[in-house]
């Protein structure tokens, strides 16, 4: 892919293995809130785009992944 056509450069995210796939996650994650405040418009929604690319397949994979109960809202309020 590349950014010049308006996709998001990299790699399919079918195509990478678990590892990788977790491994990009991680580091679009790690670089959202720079990229938010600080990145171009075109920066932002190729971010936007590639996020998007990156937790669909990963939910893709896992339909049935593990929701710790402190993380939704009935768990929320359990703790206040």
């Amino acid at each position: 892919m590349t950014a010049d056509d308006g996709s998001t450069p990299g790699k399919d995210p079918q195509e990478l293995g678990e590892g990788s796939l977790l491994t990009e996650l991680e580091h679009l994650h790690d670089t959202r809130h720079v990229t938010f405040r600080h990145g171009s418009d075109d920066a932002l929604a190729a971010h936007d785009r590639r996020t998007r690319e990156l937790e669909g397949e990963y939910l893709r994979r896992h339909p049935e992944r593990e929701v710790d109960p402190a993380r939704t809202r009935a768990g929320a309020r359990r703790d206040t």
